[in-house]
């Protein structure tokens, strides 16, 4: 489906798609050649030749859209979170078909996962395509669309996205094929019923977020590359603050001696300055893919630092977990970009979820439904800042379930 966007943008160019067309029916694959738009990237990041963020990007009347992560990789859920703490909004595709909707939106299916990590890491907006309505257990129809629009809605509307129709910033439900590129680009003729946007006009209604430029900077690194000719380019997304060429950069946790920033990049253009929202390569002298890695920090070496965190205190809320959490609980934690085991040291409160007043001091243990306060130890030298003062590395998920 995000191939088929990309190319019907102009994002791709048309060559390419009957390259990999014929590459894809060569290999009995040819119902994935949009699919393998996506997959170019794999295999090059693979090979380790350049990062081809380019691909990735693709514009419509109104807006320049970069498309962060897609599923597919190994590790996905990880890479999911990374990519998703980097999103302004977010596209949740479901499957429409008979069986598979059921089975992706089941309590162990990966939908429920993936808003609710897209709303613990601060993203507001999302537009909820409904994919694969030409299957013949859809056939278009909008009983199917009313179904899965009131049990998403539901669950969307529980983990305190925005689902009240004409209110700012509320979910948008779009049936689409990526297949045959229904409701894609333009609307459909086949849901005649169907009174909302198309997935394109649905981008054009979203509602561009505030960025912080005024603060210093953070760059949350999701990669380090070595490129031959130029050196060592850390990527990621600048979250608050300014990159200018020039500048000296701290990279925080670790030993790397603060550096100069030889020159940035946005989709393989030098540009003078990136600000937030901007996802980029950078070119910094006299550090190698060693020293820095992905889950540091780069800040302004001269403006408020970015720090290793020693120890932190975090409110915490526990959606879904099969037992008891005590003092001693060692879980991974997904911060921005770094993905670090934390342990619990010493739960210090529960609260109430919705006023935040005490509900008991130095609690035994926390279980599902609970929020609580908790002193968190790094097992690892990590970068973490307060909410209040840079929100994107103020937020954290929790995945296990032992």
């Amino acid at each position: 489906t995000t191939g088929h966007l990309i190319y019907k943008c102009g994002g791709i160019d048309k060559r390419v798609i009957e390259k990999f067309e014929k590459e894809a029916a060569e290999m009995g694959k040819s119902s994935f050649k949009y699919a393998w738009v996506l997959d170019k990237l794999k295999a090059e990041r693979e090979r380790g030749i350049t990062i081809d963020i380019a691909l990735w990007k693709f514009e419509s009347k109104k807006y320049v859209f970069t498309i962060i992560d897609a599923p597919g990789h190994r590790d996905f859920i990880k890479n999911m979170i990374t990519g998703t703490s980097q999103a302004d909004v977010a596209i949740l595709v479901v499957d429409s078909t008979n069986g598979g909707f059921e089975a992706g939106f089941s309590k162990d299916g990966q939908t429920r996962e993936h808003a609710l990590l897209a709303y613990t890491l601060g993203i507001k907006q999302m537009i909820v395509c409904m994919n694969k309505f030409d299957d013949t257990s859809v056939n278009y129809a909008e009983k199917r669309y009313d179904e899965i629009k009131s049990e998403v809605g539901r669950y969307l509307k529980s983990l305190g996205f925005q689902t009240e129709e004409g209110k700012p910033n509320c979910v948008q439900f779009v049936p689409i094929s990526g297949w045959t590129g229904d409701n894609m680009i333009e609307k459909s003729d086949k849901m005649g019923w169907y009174k909302g946007p198309c997935l394109l006009d649905a981008l054009d209604n979203l509602i561009e977020p505030v960025r912080p430029t005024e603060k210093p900077l953070r760059l949350p690194l999701q990669d380090v590359y070595k490129i031959g000719g130029i050196g060592t380019v850390p990527v990621g997304r600048v979250e608050t603050g300014k990159l200018k060429p020039g500048m000296m950069v701290h990279f925080a946790p670790g030993q790397a001696a603060d550096t100069e920033v030889k020159s940035v990049e946005m989709h393989h253009t030098s540009v003078p300055e990136a600000g937030p929202g901007d996802n980029v390569g950078f070119n910094v002298k006299g550090l190698s893919t060693t020293d820095i890695k992905r889950g540091y920090v780069a800040s302004d070496a001269k403006n408020d630092p970015s720090r290793e965190a020693v120890s932190f205190n975090a409110q915490v809320i526990i959606m879904n977990h099969p037992g008891e959490i005590r003092n001693g609980y060692t879980p991974v934690l997904d911060c921005h970009t770094s993905h670090i085991a934390c342990k619990f040291e010493t739960i210090i409160e529960k609260i109430d979820r919705r006023t935040g007043k005490t509900q008991e001091a130095n609690p035994e243990k926390i279980k599902k439904g609970d929020s609580a306060i908790v002193k968190i130890v790094p097992t690892k030298p990590m970068c973490v800042e307060g909410f209040v003062e840079y929100p994107p590395l103020g937020r954290f998920a929790v995945r296990d379930m032992k």
